[in-house]
């Protein structure tokens, strides 16, 4: 059995009745998302581009990779072509597909496809009117130990920065 709690913008809320592998039957408080679509752009010298973008729920402002929301029936790769030109004004020659992860499986089941994009030309960025953010290029490798001194606490954008960082290690 399925109540819904809430219908918003970017999630819903239900209760969902299960039954669980082990028998017992609980409620469990349930996110459903869409999903999102990431991209990690590397420049052809290696800097990677990223954002500071103001998140009222984390507190101020976070570095994080280009990302967004799919709309219905959008293909992972259209909507992180899109987020990079939107949000940091580059287009790419070349999408790799780095890893899908799951944000918080323990209540939601957003799942978010990370890509790296190389191959950067500049384009257009085109902010929606609640994007508060800058763009910040570093080294890949800066990026990554600001990532190992808590600078960047961003889920997606550690598991994006280090997954590309990892792929450029095994070439």
């Amino acid at each position: 059995m399925i109540r819904n709690i809430y219908n918003g913008r970017v999630v819903t809320l239900n209760i969902e009745t299960v039954q669980l592998p082990n028998g017992v039957t609980v409620d469990l408080e349930t996110i459903r998302h869409p999903g999102a679509a990431a991209v990690v752009p590397v420049k052809d010298d290696g800097t990677v581009v990223l954002i500071r973008q103001f998140r009222h729920a984390a507190g101020g402002f976070i570095y994080e990779i280009p990302a967004g929301k799919l709309n219905p029936g959008e293909d992972p790769l259209h909507c992180a072509s899109r987020e990079l030109e939107e949000e940091v004004g580059y287009r790419a020659a070349s999408f790799v597909l780095l890893t899908s992860i799951f944000t918080a499986p323990g209540f939601a089941d957003e799942v978010i496809h990370i890509y790296q994009a190389t191959g950067l030309t500049k384009g257009r960025q085109q902010l929606d009117r609640d994007e508060v953010l800058e763009v910040v290029e570093m080294p890949l490798a800066e990026a990554v130990r600001k990532i190992a001194e808590g600078t960047i606490r961003d889920a997606k954008t550690i598991v994006g920065v280090q997954a590309a960082y990892l792929r450029g290690i095994a070439r």
